[in-house]
């Protein structure tokens, strides 16, 4: 794995749809906040228990742009197609420090 701050945040989607759980854990700190417009900074047990089990939500996601914007701050762009259907986009801010995901904040897109 890419030690790098997009490195890392590129592991954790692979690990996300792949369910790897115990390859994802390590990738973020004790500390991390989840943030999106249905959770309001949980931590990380309860991004674990709520939000981690959910790829099978989706037919299919893939990464559109994964920019590192400095030294922390990673964005990325992505599209989903969830097994109901339809298609959206969502960009995701994601704060890493010292090698692990500190914090993630979602803001949803609209279908496209």
């Amino acid at each position: 794995m890419n030690g790098s701050p997009a490195g890392v945040v590129e592991a954790a989607f692979r690990h996300y749809r792949a369910q790897d759980r115990a390859a994802a854990l390590p990738l973020y700190a004790d500390d991390f906040t989840f943030t999106s417009p249905q959770d309001d900074h949980i931590d990380k047990a309860a991004f674990f228990a709520r939000c981690f089990p959910t790829a099978d939500r989706f037919a299919e996601q893939r990464i559109l742009h994964l920019v590192a914007v400095d030294e922390e701050l990673v964005l990325v762009h992505y599209e989903y197609e969830p097994v109901s259907g339809g298609r959206y986009r969502n960009v995701e801010a994601v704060t890493v420090r010292d090698g692990r995901i500190r914090e993630v904040q979602v803001f949803f897109g609209g279908a496209v």
